[in-house]
């Protein structure tokens, strides 16, 4: 039977947020659920040490990070995170810089134009497409994404990363920890924040430090003034009380809480593995529709490559109707915050995290069909 694509769907999904960040609450969410007890007491208190100090522990726990590994709460989200690493060890030997998107472009900005570092190796790609990642040297650092947020296009395996590297490799990894699985030991800083894959919420960001990072950050001092939050270290020693809940700034505990919440329900559904599977599983409610609609078309050019987070897409419409498409999904309340990023070329960014719910993807994939429909009219 062939479906009448101007018919209106009945159904709609339970859930319309499908924003790439922050990206939907867990299912079942309810924030007269979350542990408050911290609430009005400092962040230094017994109990307030105790609430970050696990945030720590429980994200070491269900990402099965290797020993040695660190793992601390910092400012700024994710981007604060990279920056305070990127200024923190970056100068001691040549950069190779690998963009494709762009966040891996912001990183690539800041380490030339702000770092003003000197020997640095670009290895750039439009959106879609990955550089050659082999290029890179492994007698230098080297600054990448995992996953292109804005591009939907992801790094498939580490294999590119010698295991008998000199350099080490910074990694923002914001849209892949717990959706994808990393190769810890081929990773020696990584970076997330709490509003993508757990959806949490902002303002704080993870540092994870490999034993090769921490031996960097007590061996090396960059030459230029390093501003007070994002100092790792004191008298050449990591401060390891950032890695036991004893952070830099002042958190917000009900954030902190909300992410608590968020890695007792990623344990209830089996842990890391039932994480990435169920996002797997999201993406291929996508992968099934855009093989029979020829109208519409992954943004990454290479199976392989294409994120099970943030899917991109592109239609057979101009800029205009893309628009007006998503303006339709809108005003009918069955998915919101779904446009391309602003830099990206026209189209669609839907979240496939382990937050949404396949079944809400399935609803909704009839409602791009129509929506397609009536503006290509």
């Amino acid at each position: 039977m062939i479906m009448d694509m101007n018919a209106k769907p009945v159904l709609k999904p339970s859930n319309p947020n499908f924003s790439s960040g922050p990206c939907a609450k867990r299912p079942g969410y309810d924030v007269a659920n979350l542990d408050v007890s911290t609430l009005g007491r400092s962040h230094r208190s017994v109990v307030g040490k105790a609430a970050l100090g696990r945030a720590c522990a429980d994200t070491a726990e269900l990402l099965k990070l290797p020993a040695g590994y660190r793992v601390g709460v910092v400012p700024a989200s994710d981007t604060g995170a990279v920056e305070m690493i990127m200024w923190s060890l970056l100068g001691e030997r040549p950069v190779d810089v690998c963009a494709w998107e762009s966040f891996g472009s912001g990183w690539l900005t800041d380490v030339t134009k702000q770092l003003k570092l000197k020997d640095v190796v670009t290895h750039v790609a439009d959106y879609g497409l990955l550089p050659d990642l082999s290029q890179t040297n492994p007698d230098n650092d080297i600054v990448f994404t995992w996953n292109g947020t804005t591009s939907g296009v992801m790094v498939p395996d580490a294999d590119w990363i010698s295991d008998e590297r000199d350099g080490l490799t910074i990694c923002d990894a914001t849209s892949a920890v717990f959706a994808m699985h990393l190769p810890w030991e081929k990773l020696d800083v990584v970076t997330f924040s709490w509003q993508k894959v757990v959806g949490g919420e902002g303002a704080h960001g993870m540092l994870i430090l490999s034993p090769r990072a921490i031996e960097r950050l007590e061996s090396y001092v960059p030459n230029w003034p390093m501003p007070k939050i994002f100092r790792l270290t004191k008298g050449g020693k990591l401060i390891e009380g950032i890695f036991r809940g004893e952070t830099i700034n002042t958190p917000s505990m009900l954030c902190v809480a909300d992410y608590l919440d968020s890695l007792d329900w990623i344990r209830s559904l089996g842990g890391l593995d039932a994480a990435v599977a169920k996002s797997e599983a999201n993406l291929a409610v996508i992968q099934r529709f855009v093989d029979v609609h020829p109208w519409i078309h992954f943004l990454a050019q290479q199976q392989s490559q294409t994120s099970n987070t943030s899917v991109c897409l592109t239609l057979d419409l101009d800029a205009k109707k893309v628009k007006q498409l998503i303006k339709l999904l809108d005003d009918e309340q069955v998915a919101f915050d779904i446009g391309a990023y602003r830099d990206a070329p026209a189209g669609l960014r839907i979240w496939c995290g382990a937050t949404v719910e396949s079944s809400d993807l399935v609803a909704l994939m009839p409602w791009l069909e129509w929506a397609y429909a009536q503006v290509n009219d």
